[in-house]
């Protein structure tokens, strides 16, 4: 994904969350793996190592990418890595 923009929501849960602009532009620039939600907007994710000590997290970006620039709705991270990890086929 070439361009999106943050929205004021995303912009307050990234703070909130603890997660930096470049780690979520990262992922949706290079995500490891995304899928649909539904028309329109899109999940992109990627394991990241966080933290001290380094722990592995899932960092979750759901993106509107109808519009243009696409949208960054929000992001967060979660440990279950499991719950949302598709294996590969």
């Amino acid at each position: 994904m070439k361009e999106a923009i943050l929205t004021p929501h995303a912009e307050f849960e990234l703070k909130r969350r603890g997660l930096t602009e470049e780690i979520v532009r990262r992922v949706i620039e290079e995500p490891e793996q995304s899928e649909p939600v539904r028309k329109g907007r899109w999940i992109y994710q990627s394991r990241v190592s966080m933290e001290s000590p380094p722990k592995i997290f899932l960092i979750r970006v759901i993106v509107d990418i109808e519009p243009f620039p696409s949208e960054i709705v929000t992001a967060y991270r979660t440990s279950k890595i499991a719950k949302y990890w598709r294996p590969e086929d």
